[in-house]
């Protein structure tokens, strides 16, 4: 009995750590929400000629054959097919099956001590990490542990502190702060 006593508290342990929530943080939040600048491709199978790339305007807003302008900025992937789906369905197309998939991303920003501040192309599933590379590494008086991320969620600003493995979005904004010693 007493040489099972660590494989049961080894057991508890792992089970505890699966089964604790994560903590709510907006820059863990993995769903990505369209914006002015994203292009997209819709595919209505069967339907080619209606199927075809397009770019979310500054208003947020797709123009799409037949039904106009769908409104696309501020929506997930997923809502965004669904409304495109609605759209088209009844007086369409009887059981559209709307597929989108986003091909160009709208950049990220970093600024503060990285070697080469600015704005770069944003890569799906990119890290503060895989950023501060982008943008040439850290500079001698960056302080790692101090990272700021700027987010606009659900139409508020929020600034989060972030660690490097952190996942970032387009649109983020990421300050390396400086260290004094």
């Amino acid at each position: 009995m007493i040489t099972r006593v660590p494989y049961l508290i080894t057991f508890l342990a792992l089970m505890l750590c699966f089964l604790s929530p994560k903590p709510a943080n907006a820059a863990e939040d993995n769903i990505y929400i369209l914006g002015a600048g994203d292009r997209v491709r819709m595919i209505v199978y069967g339907q080619d000629d209606i199927s075809d790339e397009y770019e979310i305007d500054g208003s947020g807003a797709l123009t799409l054959p037949l039904i106009g302008e769908v409104i696309g900025g501020g929506l997930s992937v997923r809502k965004l097919e669904d409304a495109i789906t609605n759209a088209y369905k009844g007086d369409y197309f009887v059981n559209p099956q709307v597929n989108i998939e986003v091909i160009d991303f709208r950049p990220f920003f970093i600024l503060g001590e990285v070697k080469t501040p600015g704005n770069y192309p944003y890569i799906s599933g990119m890290t503060v990490l895989q950023a501060v590379s982008v943008a040439g590494g850290y500079t001698y008086r960056a302080k790692k542990s101090d990272i700021k991320l700027h987010r606009i969620v659900n139409g508020v600003k929020k600034e989060i502190s972030v660690k490097e493995e952190s996942n970032i979005f387009p649109s983020d904004v990421i300050h390396v702060e400086e260290r004094f010693f």
